[in-house]
């Protein structure tokens, strides 16, 4: 029997690339936009556009503002990388050398001027897309400036590949994370270690269910919050360093590489470990659109650094000192009175690491559903004035539910740490694919420049992902399975969509015979608004010819609405909406979003209004295809890869709420179609 199932949300219907084909009439429509947009002398009609024009925070609101949700997954990384990465060298009953704590904490220190400083602060910051960052944003630049399909392809699959390792990384980050802070009962209460993984996974449940509420309540402490954390990151490990000031001499890059010839392929599994100090680091370039580079860059430089690198040597001074505190030296670091507090504030800070990860995936499934890559699901707006502050419940449970069936089963975060690194490590060299391509043709650094300064940190990337991929059967298979099946559904749900386009475009009809033959018709004409939602301008909705055939009437005014994704953050500022009249009362409209954007329909509509065209919001009836999808004679896609396509179209959001049409208005007709 062949799987049949009816979409509820017809995404081709409503959804067009930029890229897509259009008829000679949009494409003269779009061509002059552009120009007059080059010109200058554009008449601005963009719909919502204060909405979508965020005003980044400045001064010093900015850096409180970068320390609460940029740095909070690398800002706690002091609690478990260091007392990893001397694990591995050394144990309390057969304590590390001097030498060898004091190279790995070189090791340290030198992954963060090199991966985060120089890397990301310094070039690939840089690397904008209309001010916005990440490694979506990223893909989109390298495939815009790239000509040949078949690399624009590539870099697409390296890009929704470091994607996919990000939402494994947003799983294990808040388990890590959590579990690490809230061990530190061990030391302040030994009598009730027993509880550890309770309290854990209540402070998960608790920390997701409170995604509903939105960030902008608790937002404004967590800058506060992460400052105190960041001073008490620094004095902590001051103290530490007095009891062994010759930890200093860590800052030269001799002894790490002293560490690495005199240790060889032990050297090269602490590298797994020392890595776990850098995570976070994509979060520096994934929030650039909101804060801008030089908040994040300033507090990077000039607070952040400063504090974690003295923290790290100060917890290896207190290790050469007195080995027996390697259970855990960053408790070790305060007095006995400090232990309550510092948990506390330990607990609060990963809760903080937590949701920056969790608020960053919330963003990056975004902007995939609008690039076409997830089905569409539903998306809750927590502050009316901030459009970047939004809440997925299917996603948030997702991860929630992942992240505790990560506590239950590694119980400790020396061993979910394991996991964690090559979910780092893999994004970290997608990211410097796209960036390599991105510095050649848009900044236009020759090639041996680019090759020698991203070849070099290449290198060092692939380095640390080997490294890390030592550890796939201690835990390191659960990004990568994450990542697989990640990339399974998003290229089997293209796929699918694409197929569906192919087959509408073989079965529909023009655009222009339908217009040549409605006048010698005898089509009646009623009073209203008809808007026809369509993925192709060229051709005729399908809803439309199903109203002809079932209801034989068209509407007195017509309305063929097409929205276009851009591969841009946002539209550009007075170019929303573009129209064209086709007929008398017949226009053609075609509304266009950027990835960062969410679409309002009706509010964009209501723009027309000053166009000329008559658009009454009360009257208007939206009409949609609701599809029958089921497998051809000769399908065109596995067997399998059709259940799991099928499965997202049963879990896809409905045309209404993604477009925010009001459900009242809406008609849909039902249409078979096999692929």
């Amino acid at each position: 029997m062949e799987p049949e199932m009816p979409e509820q949300d017809g995404d081709h219907l409503s959804t067009q690339s930029s890229g897509a084909n259009t008829d000679p009439a949009v494409g003269e429509a779009l061509q002059s936009i552009e120009q007059a947009r080059k010109q200058g002398n554009t008449t601005e009609f963009g719909a919502d556009e204060e909405a979508h024009t965020h005003k980044k925070p400045a001064g010093f609101g900015a850096m409180l503002a970068v320390l609460g949700v940029v740095y909070g997954d690398i800002g706690t990384s002091p609690l478990y990388a260091l007392q990893s990465s001397v694990s591995i060298v050394g144990s309390v009953k057969h304590p590390a050398q001097p030498l060898e704590i004091m190279g790995l904490a070189s090791l340290t220190f030198w992954s963060l001027m090199l991966i985060v400083t120089i890397k990301y602060v310094l070039l690939i910051m840089r690397a904008d897309h209309d001010g916005e960052g990440g490694i979506i944003a990223l893909m989109s630049l390298a495939q815009r400036v790239c000509k040949s399909p078949h690399f624009r392809w590539l870099f697409g699959l390296v890009g929704i590949a470091g994607t996919c390792l990000f939402f494994g990384d947003s799983i294990i980050t808040p388990a890590v994370s959590v579990l690490s802070a809230v061990e530190g009962i061990e030391i302040s209460i030994p009598s009730a270690s027993h509880v550890i993984i309770p309290v854990a996974m209540l402070v998960l449940v608790a920390l997701f269910a409170a995604q509903a509420l939105g960030t902008g309540t608790i937002g404004k402490a967590f800058g506060p919050v992460m400052v105190v954390w960041f001073a008490t990151l620094a004095v902590l490990g001051v103290r530490g360093i007095m009891l062994y000031p010759h930890i200093l001499l860590a800052l030269s890059p001799t002894l790490a590489l002293q560490f690495i010839i005199a240790h060889g392929t032990l050297s090269f599994i602490a590298l797994g470990s020392v890595v776990l100090s850098v995570t976070g680091a994509e979060a520096l370039y994934a929030d650039m659109g909101h804060f801008g580079r030089a908040p994040i860059r300033y507090a990077w430089l000039f607070f952040v650094l400063p504090s974690l690198t003295l923290n790290y040597f100060g917890q290896a001074a207190l290790l050469i000192h007195d080995p027996a505190t390697l259970a855990n030296p960053f408790y070790h670091l305060g007095p006995h009175w400090l232990q309550i507090p510092l948990l506390i504030l330990a607990t609060c800070a990963t809760v903080i690491a937590s949701q920056a990860g969790i608020s960053g995936s919330f963003s990056l499934c975004r902007q995939l559903i609008q690039l076409g890559y997830l089905p569409r699901t539903r998306i809750m707006h927590t502050n009316a004035s901030e459009e970047a502050q939004i809440y997925l419940p299917s996603l948030n449970w997702i991860l929630a539910f992942g992240a505790l069936v990560l506590v239950v089963s590694f119980r400790s975060s020396s061993a979910l740490a394991a996991a964690y690194g090559i979910a780092v490590t893999g994004t970290f060299m997608c990211t410097c694919v796209l960036a390599m391509v991105v510095f050649r043709r848009v900044f236009k650094w020759s090639a041996l420049t680019t090759g020698l300064v991203f070849g070099f940190f290449f290198i060092v990337d692939s380095i640390f992902f080997s490294a890390n991929v030592l550890k796939i059967p201690d835990g390191g298979w659960v990004p990568l399975a994450i990542g697989v099946i990640s990339t399974i559904v998003m290229t089997t749900w293209k796929r699918g969509r694409s197929l569906i386009a192919a087959r509408q475009a073989a079965n529909s009809m023009p655009m222009g015979s339908f217009l040549a033959r409605l006048p010698q018709s005898r089509t009646i004409r009623v009073p209203g608004l008809a808007v026809f939602m369509t993925a192709n301008p060229d051709v005729v909705p399908n809803s439309l010819l199903h109203n002809l055939k079932h209801n034989k009437v068209l509407h007195e005014h017509v309305l063929f609405v097409t929205v276009q994704n851009l591969d841009q953050p946002e539209a550009e500022r007075g170019h929303r909406v573009i129209v064209q009249e086709l007929a008398p009362n017949i226009h053609r409209i075609i509304v266009r979003y950027g990835f960062m954007e969410m679409p309002n329909l009706p509010r964009a509509l209501q723009e027309l209004k000053a166009l000329g065209v008559a658009f009454d919001a009360i009257q208007a009836s939206y009409f949609t295809s609701h599809e029958l999808v089921v497998r051809s004679r000769v399908p065109k896609m596995q067997l399998w890869r059709m259940w799991i396509f099928l499965l997202l179209l049963r879990n896809a959001t409905s045309t209404t709420e993604f477009f925010r049409i009001p459900p009242d208005r809406v008609v849909e007709f039902g249409v078979r179609i096999a692929i």
